[in-house]
């Protein structure tokens, strides 16, 4: 029988790419149902080139006989109705925040810890990492093999569509408004500051430490899905680009570790392309990593200012594997190794 797929949020920009990642993967429209708010039941939403799917209203739906729901819509929504789906006997990968550190959920990154997708049967939920935690430890798991990882500093340079539609539209309307000479507070609603020609060095709330959340969840995301001894220092910003975020990364090793033997591990591991050549055009941008699977690693060089130091650059598609993709990858997983074998 074919797993019966449900996506929660899918008219939003993670649905969208769930539903067509899924449809690349020669899943049947047949098998997928897209759910979102009562205000968009009816509404069509593309599934793959040739087919549609007329949206169902989430609030009342019958999961029973549904598989795997991957869910992006809200952390809100997701505690509402994520124990109520998974009672139903569905299994619920989740791409917001709110079970991410609960300790009876397993935070998984297919191409680092797949072994812990095994804990699902505690509460039939998987959480997807943030974007920006999921790039780096896809990154950091083979230098990690090589070199036992033992501090962390990145500064992210996050797209605008980590904030949705909304995050868009507002770079758009701000860049437009900027040739026909609108007042830029006139299309301010969902950053801080303007974002067009600017950046913000600003994701997520304000913590007491000073740290926003956002620059929380890439510490303790990584410590739980690679090591918990791992120290991480993260400062993230929002730069003006559509789709793609950025990371510049320098870590230090418990023992030395050279550029070459770092980029062989990098070019041998699962999801990970390293562009990296020491010319012009030699490196990936955002703009070039939009539509793509893998995260791309450049700039691998020797940091000579601490022990055992190497930095790199690295960006990836945040919609695909810093969201969607990643949940695919996890109920690929889970369908292979646990729910086949189930059957």
């Amino acid at each position: 029988m074919p797993i019966k797929y449900a996506i929660v949020g899918a008219t939003g920009a993670v649905g969208h790419e769930m539903l067509q990642i899924l449809a690349e993967r020669g899943v049947s429209a047949d098998d997928v149902t897209a759910l979102a708010s009562q205000r968009s039941i009816g509404v069509e939403v593309s599934f793959g080139e040739d087919d549609v799917l007329s949206v169902a209203g989430l609030d009342g739906f019958d999961f029973h006989g549904t598989d795997i729901v991957l869910s992006s819509a809200g952390a809100k929504i997701s505690a509402d109705f994520a124990p109520r789906v998974a009672a139903a006997g569905a299994v619920v990968i989740d791409n917001t925040s709110y079970f991410r550190m609960d300790p009876d959920v397993p935070l998984v990154v297919p191409e680092v810890n797949p072994e812990a997708i095994a804990g699902y049967t505690r509460k039939n939920i998987i959480a997807n990492p943030n974007c920006s935690t999921i790039q780096m430890v896809v990154a950091l798991k083979p230098l990690h093999d090589i070199g036992n990882i033992t501090r962390v500093v990145v500064s992210t340079y996050q797209a605008t569509s980590g904030a949705g539609k909304e995050g868009m539209d507002e770079l758009f309307n701000q860049t437009r408004g900027v040739f026909v000479n609108e007042p830029e507070h006139d299309n301010m609603e969902t950053f801080t500051k303007p974002i067009a020609f600017n950046v913000i060095p600003h994701i997520d709330v304000f913590m007491e430490d000073g740290y926003t959340k956002e620059e929380w969840k890439m510490v303790v995301e990584t410590k739980k899905i690679l090591d918990p001894e791992i120290k991480v220092t993260a400062t993230c910003v929002r730069v003006p680009v559509f789709i793609g975020h950025s990371e510049a990364v320098t870590v230090e090793f418990e023992h030395a570790v050279t550029a070459e033997e770092a980029r062989a591990a990098l070019a041998d591991a699962p999801g990970i392309a390293v562009v990296d050549h020491r010319a012009d055009e030699g490196y990936v941008t955002p703009k070039e990593s939009a539509g793509e699977d893998p995260v791309y690693v450049s700039r691998l060089r020797e940091d000579p200012t601490v022990e055992n130091g190497l930095s790199f650059w690295c960006v990836s598609d945040n919609l695909r594997k810093g969201a969607a993709l990643n949940a695919v990858q996890i109920a690929d997983e889970l369908t292979r190794t646990y729910l086949e074998e189930a059957a």
